[in-house]
């Protein structure tokens, strides 16, 4: 919720109005203060029910899952769950792209303004349904995180500030069920994260409630071992957090494992799966997930395209660069690294840089001058001027030059 301020923040905002300096903080009440009657979240059946078409889901296999969402909201046409579900599913089209195709955008947003609707008539009638507020913030939450990464800056700013004023509302529910803990979580950790590594944002984010990061972890962590709804996406986000944010591969490859286990056709998964085993020298898992991804890349899976060929033929080259000694399946699978950077628009550096410098070095050993030319060239054009891969692709053309 707070990525749309990430950009905005430098700014000047004249008409940001200030948010009441509250402490988000897990706030447990007892089951019987609320009357849950009716709440879709808390029901059993419709876990059991939907318990199919969330593992659809993650495994890709939208349209199964859909069909699944579908027959629930035939049967529960005005309460705000099966829309988020449905737009659920058009965000899982477009997260193993990252976040690039726009093809799902206007049903996604049409699904999460329909979720906003009917839950807003939900609590309207009712102001004490924290599941109709749970839906508000994780909908405005949702349409808030893409239209950030559409640069839709005004659009994403309205939908964080709706998402915080209903999350603040919902955490009297955080002891019901650990669903509701979700957005709690993910603001206690950022709320901290976001100033200490982006200082320029402090003054900024005075407005917004304090944080509370450990707290934001532990809640996390509740949620990805108790959550059935939110639980996946909090395993995402704690495996990404883990590695990413904490610098912690170990704490995170639990969760990369179990999920790319729990559903073996999410490329997304196995992407992240395989790149935590590559860092971490668990080479063999690696070899064996990235051949998986481009298997079902080539079946035209749903889910698998080129950011995951990327991926699994960086990983599957430098095997047989450094492993195995067979430098020409190296340049087929680098070759054909560079062919999905180029597909993907991914040639800022990564996948792509290293692939070209690795061909380049190749190339000079095999004395193929020519070749070891043309991949320096790119790799003088696109790394840090500091690094060691530009001083020596620099130190190779000056002393090779045509």
């Amino acid at each position: 919720m707070l990525l749309p301020f990430l950009a905005q923040a430098q700014q000047p905002d004249t008409t940001r109005t200030p948010i009441r300096n509250i402490e988000t903080e897990n706030v447990d009440v007892l089951p019987n203060a609320v009357d849950t009657k009716g709440w879709l979240l808390l029901d059993k059946d419709i876990q059991t029910e939907l318990e199919g078409a969330v593992q659809n889901l993650y495994n890709c296999r939208y349209e199964k899952a859909e069909k699944q969402f579908r027959s629930l909201r035939r049967r529960y046409p005005n309460h705000p769950m099966p829309y988020f579900l449905l737009g659920l599913s058009q965000w899982w089209k477009i997260v193993p792209t990252n976040i690039k195709t726009k093809q799902y955008d206007k049903l996604f947003f049409a699904y999460m303004d329909s979720s906003i609707t009917k839950a807003e008539a939900l609590y309207e009638a009712d102001n004490k349904n924290y599941e109709a507020c749970f839906f508000l913030a994780a909908a405005y939450g949702f349409d808030g995180r893409l239209n950030a990464e559409r640069s839709n800056w005004p659009k994403a700013t309205v939908s964080a500030k709706r998402a915080l004023k209903y999350l603040e509302i919902s955490k009297e529910a955080n002891g019901l069920s650990p669903e509701f803990l979700f957005g709690q979580a993910l603001f206690n950790y950022y709320a901290v994260w976001i100033p200490d590594n982006y200082p320029l944002l402090k003054p900024v984010l005075l407005l917004f409630p304090k944080g509370n990061k450990q707290l934001g972890l532990q809640q996390l962590r509740n949620v990805a071992d108790n959550g059935f709804y939110v639980g996946p996406e909090a395993k995402v986000f704690l495996m990404r957090i883990l590695n990413n944010e904490e610098n912690n591969p170990e704490a995170a490859m639990p969760l990369a494992r179990n999920l790319a286990k729990t559903y073996p056709d999410n490329g997304y998964f196995q992407r992240f799966y395989a790149l935590l085993c590559f860092n971490m020298g668990e080479f063999r898992e690696s070899e064996r997930v990235s051949q998986e991804i481009l298997t079902k890349l080539n079946q035209g899976m749903p889910g698998y395209e080129g950011i995951s060929g990327r991926y699994a033929t960086y990983f599957l080259g430098w095997l047989m660069q450094n492993r195995y000694k067979d430098l020409t399946k190296a340049k087929d699978y680098y070759q054909r690294c560079i062919v999905f950077a180029e597909s993907t628009d991914e040639t800022k550096g990564g996948f792509y840089l290293h692939a070209n410098y690795n061909l380049a070095r190749i190339a000079e050993k095999e004395r193929d001058l020519g070749t070891a030319r043309r991949y320096y060239s790119v790799v003088r054009e696109i790394a840090d001027s500091k690094s060691d891969q530009y001083r020596e692709a620099k130190a190779f053309l000056k002393k090779n030059k045509k």
